[in-house]
């Protein structure tokens, strides 16, 4: 049998390639950027501990070269209030991308919160010039002119904002800076415009509500109010100024019910509070009155409406030493308003300091142009004084007033107000015949504690001191100057 033979195999040298050594992958360099999406998602879920800790690694990688990760250090820097060290961040980013509109923003930013606005103004102006169509530099620059008093600056930078992009709190601020000048037609139109921009808008329904309400058209003022409950039924300014309207109109338990709700939602609201405490003045409930004044005083002790209105339910219930320590306490924080050194007159003239009093009077006569009711009580005083040659030059004072203002509007004024000065007339010799509109009884007035027909005849002193003081605590009565607690409250929730 033959022997099997197995198959030779030829054998190939190796080649070159395979012999030669394997050699390392090269080196990765590192990645400025390769932490960001995990930076930015701890970052939107509030997880700022977290975040830290990888920006704090990823500078590190990067020896401090990594701009977002420096941006987001500042954001966060900001949001705990370390502003000067979130400025210096911003900075560091402006300098690494110095063509970035977006930095320049944020280093503004930081400026304008450390109260820098000068210098906001000057980066927010370097940023326009990168970016010439992003709305919010412009609103802020305005913002910035606003607090610089460069209204004119401001109004022209929000314009330019509103023409690039719509929004609502453009207007609101465009609104304001009519506001401030004491512009209110142009705030009405501005927020008039912004309200059919934005409808639903609270803040601006309310706002314009109680702009209506301050210049005396109730029923827009209702409409407006009334569609901001709409949209938000807890809307506590938008309540608070609708139980304004009704206490305007005398209404007062239903006012009181609407505070209710607002006392539910910010119980330590002096506007609130101040509502409140005229309501029960206007129900005659003066010890609740005060009580309430005074809780919104400790709230606010700065408010000078508050305090006037705690002169005046003082001088209503003839505790006529704390009345003067109330008014004297308003007019150290409104000292050009004629009315309240009226009143401090009255609670002059019933301690006897009958000087100062006049005084009192000389200085509301020069700072009040159009209330006759200040020359009438100056012309009481004086009578009473025996000086007849200058209460009748103060009445005659009055007379023009009055002229003036039937000429201007038809008014009607309050019956204490016309029975006194026809008293004064009489007892003067200039007769009861006056330019007066006629004698008008308002049943809802509540300003009073007692009718001045108490007060006989003119043997005795023209107007005793209970008198005097009720005829000062109805100048409310006077429809230039409206009800002392309405005006009050109006003028409080607008500010």
């Amino acid at each position: 049998m033959a022997e099997e033979r197995h198959p030779t195999r030829t054998q190939f040298p190796a080649s070159a390639e395979t012999q030669k050594p394997h050699l390392k992958k090269a080196p990765e360099f590192p990645i400025l950027e390769k932490q960001n999406w995990l930076i930015h998602l701890h970052y939107i879920r509030k997880d700022y501990e977290a975040c830290k800790a990888i920006i704090k690694q990823q500078l590190q990688e990067t020896q401090g070269l990594c701009e977002y990760a420096i941006y987001v250090q500042a954001l966060i820097f900001r949001l705990e209030g370390n502003i000067q060290e979130s400025l210096e961040l911003f900075q560091t980013c402006a300098v690494l991308s110095p063509q970035c509109a977006d930095n320049l923003k944020q280093v503004a930013r930081s400026l304008f919160l450390l109260g820098k606005h000068k210098a906001a103004t000057e980066v927010y102006n370097e940023a326009a010039k990168l970016n010439q169509k992003d709305w919010e530099i412009y609103h802020n620059l305005g913002v910035c002119y606003i607090y610089l008093k460069q209204f004119n600056k401001a109004q022209d930078q929000l314009h330019h904002a509103l023409q690039l992009n719509r929004h609502d709190l453009t207007y609101i601020m465009l609104g304001k800076i009519h506001l401030l000048v004491g512009d209110l037609d142009k705030a009405m139109e501005i927020y008039k415009k912004a309200v059919e921009f934005s409808p639903e808008n609270t803040e601006l329904l309310t706002t314009l509500g109680l702009l209506y309400l301050q210049v005396g058209i109730y029923q827009k003022a209702f409409e407006h109010l009334g569609n901001a409950l709409t949209y938000d039924p807890i809307n506590y300014k938008a309540i608070l100024a609708a139980g304004s309207m009704m206490q305007t109109h005398g209404d007062f338990d239903v006012a009181l019910t609407k505070y209710r709700v607002v006392a539910s939602a910010v119980p330590e609201s002096p506007p609130l509070w101040n509502n409140i405490g005229m309501c029960f003045f206007g129900k005659k409930k003066y010890v609740a009155a005060i009580s309430c004044l005074k809780r919104a005083n400790y709230l606010a002790p700065f408010d000078w409406k508050i305090l006037y209105n705690l002169g005046l339910v003082h001088l209503t219930m003839q505790q006529y030493a704390s009345a003067f320590h109330f008014l004297s306490a308003a007019i150290n924080f409104q000292p050009k308003m004629g009315e309240l050194y009226m009143l401090l007159a009255v609670a002059l003239t019933n301690l006897e300091d009958t000087e100062n009093a006049k005084r009192a009077y000389d200085k509301a006569v020069c700072l009040d142009k159009y209330n006759p009711l200040i020359n009438l009580n100056y012309a009481v005083l004086l009578y009473n004084q025996g000086e007849k040659r200058d209460a009748l030059t103060q009445y005659q004072e009055m007379e023009k007033k009055v002229n003036l203002l039937k000429d201007s509007s038809s008014l009607e004024y309050d019956s204490e107000m016309v029975e006194m000065a026809q008293k004064l007339g009489a007892a003067l010799q200039v007769g009861e015949a006056l330019v007066w509109t006629k004698s008008v009884k308002d049943p809802k007035s509540k300003q009073r504690t007692t009718s001045t027909s108490k007060a006989s005849g003119f043997q005795q002193p023209l107007g005793s001191n209970q008198a005097l003081g009720q005829a000062m605590s109805s100048a409310a009565a006077y429809s230039k100057l409206p009800s002392v607690g309405k005006e009050r409250s109006q003028m409080k929730n607008l500010s």
